[in-house]
This record gives structure tokens, sequence and C-alpha cells, in this order.
């Protein structure tokens, strides 16, 4: 088995973790979300050293493609490529939302984690309960119909951040709402093992993280200079 660098960064909760052996050997989370350019660095860096200690060969890294959080993301994905290059090995990239619906597999009912966006939007896709893609990650707006027709017929379990708005909204018997979900790096190990063992390499000089949407600044308020009357 590979042993494998992985990072997670797409939402406020950041985490690295070291697999070896088809098992998770280290792991860090941090869930403050204004520590990614703080801790996750850090983070890396003691990951690196705990291969060295115990005598590991780092094959490759991999790391949380997107959607989610824009800052977070570059961080993640600057630190990815930084080490690929540094030490000539190859970059994984991990689909968040596939990251997040991994820990409940195997499952009886279909899995659709959500990513909080903007009002009653959300980053979402659907998988059944071994991990096949049902529905592609897309933006959704929430609403009284959204998954009727499948909740009709089939049990469907929501989490992560986008799922706690749409708790009250989507109402049925099959569905469920575990709460405090959200994407960790020791979730990623049999993706990027998988991804490792069939060579799905993503290319170090031009990976972009997957955004969904295009980043849209804003200026604070308070910054805003009105013209004097």
């Amino acid at each position: 088995m590979a042993c494998i660098l992985l990072i997670e960064s797409s939402t406020p909760t950041c985490s690295a973790a070291v697999s070896s052996g088809g098992k998770i050997v280290w792991c860090k989370e941090s869930p403050d979300s204004a520590s990614h350019s703080a801790v996750l660095g850090v983070f890396v860096a003691e990951a690196v050293g705990f291969i060295q200690a115990n005598n590991l060969r780092l094959d490759a890294v991999a790391v949380s493609e997107g959607p989610g959080s824009y800052t977070g993301l570059r961080i993640g994905v600057s630190l990815a490529k930084g080490l690929c290059f540094g030490l000539e090995i190859p970059l994984i990239a991990v689909p968040t939302l596939k990251i997040s619906a991994a820990r409940f597999v195997p499952s009886d009912s279909y899995l659709c984690p959500m990513i909080d966006a903007r009002r009653m939007e959300v980053y979402a896709a659907l998988f059944d309960g071994n991990l096949n893609e049902i529905e592609p990650v897309r933006a959704i707006i929430i609403n009284e119909d959204s998954y009727r027709d499948l909740l009709s017929h089939n049990k469907i379990t929501f989490f992560g951040s986008g799922a706690v708005k749409c708790k009250s909204i989507i109402r049925s018997d099959n569905a469920f709402f575990p709460e405090n979900i959200l994407p960790s790096a020791s979730d990623m190990m049999k993706e990027a093992e998988q991804a490792f063992i069939n060579k799905n390499f993503a290319d170090i000089a031009y990976f972009e993280p997957f955004y969904l949407k295009e980043f849209q600044a804003t200026t604070p308020g308070n910054k805003i200079i009105k013209p004097s009357k």
C-alpha cells in the first residue's frame, strides 16, 4: 500500500492525515475557520516529520479538489502542489463531496452531501450506498419540491454544512439529517489509494480547484466610501 499525505481544506474545518498500509496512521484537524493559512502549513510540516521519523516513503499527496471555500481550497491546493513539485511525487485530486459521503459507506440509504453556498443554495451531489454517483455535483436552490420524487421511493441521508438549512424545508419520513458531518482528510484514504493504484493523477502544473462558481469579491459595508452631500 502507498503512503499518501491527505489534505482537506474546503470548509471551515481543515485537516491533514497520513495513510499507510491501508490505515490512517496520523491525523490532525482544526475547526477554526480563520486558521487555514496559519495552521494547515504546520499540519503538513508535522505530517512530513512523522513520515520521516517512521522511515516511511511518501508516494503521493492527495488534496480535496472542491467545491467549497475559495480561500481554503487555494491554500490546500497550493501546499499540495508545492510538496509534489519539491519531492517529485504525483498529485491526487479527490472530490470534496465524495470525501464527506465516504464516511457513511456502505449504507442502505442514498447519500447527499451538501456544502452551504448562499441563501437557500447549496453545492450537492447524490451517491448510492456504495459511493456510485447518482447525480453529479451541482449548485441547486432548495425548495419544498427538492428531491421529492426520489424521497417517495428511497431513503436519503442529507449531511454537511448545507444540509442544516434544508432540514426545515425537505420534509419526508425518508429524509435523514445527521449533524456535524464535514469532510475530513481521514475520509480521503480509500479514494486516494484507488486513484494511486489506477495512476489517476492530476497535472501538477495546471491543476486548479473545482470552485463550481467563480469567486466574487465583496467590499465590506464599512469600507465603502459614500459621496459627500
